[in-house]
């Protein structure tokens, strides 16, 4: 909070220097606390409310004789005390269309039982408001098991975002500028994570922390001979329905030529689900599954027609 101007005057004319001060400390009855963040999303409307506490510190005060009001863009506005009573006061200010921040302060005028009726102005400090237009809102669950798909809601999203797991990134779907997706890699169950999105040119929005939860599946047969071109059905069950978005389960192999077969996902609220694998070119090895709970894998052996 500070004084009105007038304080300057006391450097010119001493005379009147103790006169001054006094108005000074009167002025310190009152302080100016501004509740509006420094940044903001962006809306469609471009309509932001700026909110201030204006509180008197001393009952000398006569509080109908509060006056707050916004200087804002050089137009001065009143303000209306806010819904919540007590010392708030807000303003709807509408952004021009294109800027990004706006700059203001605020001024109240109020008087002081015995002061004559003459009212004393203080001021704050000068305050900025960014408005941003990419920003997370919120993540869909903040835990799940390694292979679920998360969606991640907020503004400004791209399609060359990323979904970072500390350092690891994961599998990142971008579905519109308002929501992504993310597969949880396999990665540590039993911990949480710090997860942001990261976008060109390196920035990085915070997400916040997410829960990995451990869990294991039971594969079906424990042993797979095909041949070339030949197709068996495999069954993939987890103990609890898959969370929304689907249970991705992430499968390698170390016969890559000998071994066709689509990617695993369980679907939301089911238990298990089945896939063809197909013969290639004729080999033996295994399948690897991986998953929160721990690794496991089967024999798979293709032979010629």
């Amino acid at each position: 909070m500070q004084k009105t101007p007038f304080l300057h005057a006391s450097r010119i004319f001493p005379a009147i220097f103790a006169a001054l001060m006094l108005l000074v400390l009167s002025g310190c009855n009152l302080t100016i606390t501004n509740l509006t963040p420094d940044t903001v999303p962006q809306n469609p409307s471009q309509i932001y409310t700026i909110t201030a506490s204006f509180r008197p510190d001393t009952k000398r005060i006569q509080q109908p004789s509060i006056q707050p009001r916004i200087v804002i863009d050089g137009q001065a506005y009143k303000m209306n005390r806010a819904g919540v009573g007590g010392d708030i006061w807000e303003f709807d200010y509408q952004i021009p269309a294109g800027r990004t921040s706006a700059t203001y302060y605020f001024i109240c005028n109020y008087t002081l039982e015995g002061n004559s009726g003459e009212p004393t102005e203080v001021y704050s400090d000068l305050q900025t408001m960014r408005i941003v237009g990419r920003y997370v809102l919120r993540p869909e669950a903040t835990r799940a098991p390694v292979g679920s798909r998360v969606s991640v809601l907020g503004a400004g999203f791209t399609p060359t975002d990323v979904v970072y797991f500390d350092n690891t990134p994961t599998r990142t779907v971008f579905e519109s500028p308002s929501s992504i997706s993310f597969f949880v890699p396999a990665v540590e169950s039993g911990r949480n994570f710090k997860l942001t999105v990261v976008g060109s040119g390196g920035i990085t929005l915070d997400v916040g922390t997410f829960r990995v939860d451990a869990i294991s599946f039971q594969v079906s047969p424990s042993t797979i001979v095909l041949r070339a071109g030949e197709q068996q059905a495999v069954t993939f069950t987890i103990p609890t329905a898959a969370p929304a978005g689907g249970l991705v389960i992430d499968v390698t192999t170390d016969v890559p030529e000998s071994v066709v077969m689509p990617e695993v996902n369980v679907p939301s609220g089911q238990t298990s689900v089945t896939v063809p694998v197909q013969g290639g070119k004729p080999g033996t090895g295994s399948l690897f599954f991986k998953s929160s709970a721990g690794e496991t894998s089967i024999s798979v052996t293709v032979t010629g027609r």
